[in-house]
């Protein structure tokens, strides 16, 4: 056993579990773990403009790869209520992060000392765990616990609050006999497999359903196995993009009211019998339940108990990690003769090259649409996006095209304003040999443009797409239904910016190049590409963020509705089968040919 402060332990156990990547700020009252961290030298820290901010950036640090776990650090007080969103955004989306908080002294917790405030008490209904540590011979084991729960079963956020006298207290603790907690995964049984199996043998035109869970469960390769051994068409969801390529034969397209395609949404409909893997039935992908509902039979497996009939009665339902359940179902499925569904799988990839939205517009202002046609064509099939919450996530879920896992980041229920920004800072920080793409609205963009100066400041390079209508624009469209357009407009006649874009208010390319960072501004739908271009050349030359601004038409209503029957569309191109691109066209090409 080694004498040493509280602190010193945590720098070692961090260490241990593999969990080294922190982003914060430092204050009084956690300044003996940043001296502790110093002094250790193992823990690498990427300094925050915002606590909140700093939160954000451990999330999409832990999004970003399989096994990852972002820690934001903060002093007492203000900094942990700052977190408080950012373990929402976590928790909704089962995203382990740990926030590690300074606290005032033991002895005057109850005193309403000088920034103590009870943030465990606050942080716990958005945390699996939130703990005031009050005797530093806890501390190793809260960690060691913490670790655990955030591994285990339905992954989620933790909340560690450090007294400053209790980090600086001395214990007896030995590192080399420390051993990680192994984190409690439900398994699927091979009876529960066979079950599935049966219910599937029983369908006609069957269609899964892949959620965030497959990528949790660093999956995606068992589910596309399953899928080619059964024919059996697959639609991920927002949180579950990229576990099948888009370009698959057996990708459906994903279903929903907001974020969805045609085609995925034709399909489903048709659809007789829902295999949800890994997925929450959240109501911007079911829409109205009796709709979704209505004809079809559902298997729902999941690894959290309590999601199994959260939002309905499935016809069954399997508790278990995705990766688990697949490996049943894959090893049930090689043992016994399963129906031909090639020819409903087939109907499913000829809908692809039908019905698309139209995005080769070239209005001035431009179009929203044709900006993600211009991505799409920009970047390659390894890019990173990054997006939370607006029309421009929306019509990017509609119109982007995602290959690969964990390639498509999203706040997906939460849904934070200001979230991308930082977000896509974790990513770049986790993935620096990778293309990563932020997309934000302008009101996104304002609500924590602060962080660029931390992308400058620590060279982490990331290029943000900025599509700038001067609106809030998902609230002005939902709007329409109260007949009222209030409160939603962010243009005013800036003094200090030049030539159209002055109406539009913040000049985001002078605030952006005043933050350290390179930015651009696009006018010209024309010119969307070349910018583009330009601006992966100047992120490769600066290692600094890179902002493109595309200036837009004021007013645009994206496609959506109440129910998957019922979509409000506003810009369709027709297109038949035998005059489209064929399904296994890249879908960057397809998208530009339009």
């Amino acid at each position: 056993m080694t004498r040493m402060r509280a602190v010193d332990a945590v720098v070692l156990i961090l260490e241990k579990e593999g969990a080294t990547e922190t982003f914060g700020l430092p204050g009084a009252a956690i300044n003996p773990l940043y001296a502790a961290m110093r002094a250790h030298g193992g823990i690498r820290h990427t300094l925050a403009r915002h606590v909140e901010g700093a939160s954000h950036m451990a999330d999409g640090y832990t999004r970003a790869a399989a096994g990852n776990i972002g820690i934001c650090l903060g002093t007492s007080g203000p900094a942990g209520t700052d977190m408080i969103t950012g373990l929402y955004a976590a928790a909704a989306d089962s995203q382990p992060i740990l926030c590690i908080t300074g606290q005032a002294p033991v002895a005057v917790l109850d005193k309403e000392d000088f920034q103590a405030v009870d943030i465990a008490s606050i942080a716990k209904p958005v945390t699996k765990m939130a703990k005031t540590v009050l005797e530093a011979g806890q501390v190793p084991g809260v960690f060691q616990s913490a670790f655990q729960l955030m591994r285990s079963a339905r992954p989620g956020p933790v909340l560690i609050d450090l007294p400053i006298d209790v980090q600086q207290t001395e214990i007896d603790f030995d590192i080399e006999t420390y051993e990680p907690l192994v984190p409690a995964r439900p398994e699927a049984t091979s009876a529960q497999a066979e079950k599935v199996l049966d219910l599937i043998a029983a369908a006609k035109h069957p269609l899964i359903i892949a959620g965030g869970g497959i990528l949790n469960a660093d999956a995606a390769d068992k589910l596309v196995e399953f899928a080619e051994a059964t024919s059996i068409p697959v639609s991920p969801t927002l949180m579950g993009w990229g576990a099948i390529p888009d370009n698959h034969p057996l990708q459906a397209g994903m279903v929903g009211i907001q974020t969805h395609v045609r085609y995925g949404n034709a399909s489903f409909l048709e659809s007789d019998l829902v295999i949800g893997i890994g997925n929450r039935w959240a109501n911007r992908h079911t829409g109205d339940l009796g709709v979704y509902r209505s004809g079809r039979k559902f298997v729902h497996i999941d690894i959290e108990p309590t999601q199994i009939g959260r939002v309905f009665s499935p016809d069954y339902g399997v508790v278990s990690d995705a990766g688990a359940a697949l490996d049943a179902l894959l090893s049930a499925a090689r043992g016994r003769t399963m129906p031909d569904f090639t020819g409903w799988a087939g109907e499913c990839t000829a809908r692809k090259s039908t019905e698309h939205r139209k995005t080769n517009y070239t209005d001035m202002p431009i179009k929203p649409q044709r900006v993600y046609q211009e991505m799409n064509a920009a970047f390659d099939e390894d890019v990173t996006y990054v997006s939370t919450i607006g029309l421009s996530q929306i019509a990017g879920a509609q119109m982007l095209h995602v290959y690969t896992p964990r390639h498509w980041i999203n706040a997906g229920q939460a849904g934070p304003l200001g979230w991308t920004g930082p977000a896509a800072l974790g990513v770049a920080k986790a993935k620096p040999e990778e293309t990563v793409v932020a997309l934000s609205g302008d009101y996104d963009f304002q609500f924590m443009i602060e962080e660029l100066a931390v992308g400058a400041q620590h060279k982490i390079p990331y290029l943000h797409v900025v599509v700038n209508n001067s609106y809030l624009g998902l609230i002005r469209q939902s709007q329409r239904g109260f007949d009222m357009d209030y409160q939603v407009s962010l243009a005013f006649d800036n003094i200090n910016s030049p030539g159209e874009a002055a109406s539009y208010g913040v000049d985001h390319v002078a605030v952006a190049q005043g933050l350290g960072c390179k930015a651009l501004r696009v006018e010209d739908p024309e010119l969307i590409g070349e910018r583009l271009r330009v601006a992966k050349e100047l992120m490769d030359e600066h290692q600094v963020p890179v902002v493109v601004e595309v200036i837009l038409e004021r007013v645009t209503n994206i496609s959506m509705g109440a129910a998957l029957d019922n979509i409000n569309e506003f810009d369709v191109l027709a297109q038949t089968p035998a005059d489209a691109p064929t399904a296994l066209t890249p879908m960057g090409e397809l998208s530009a040919a339009k």
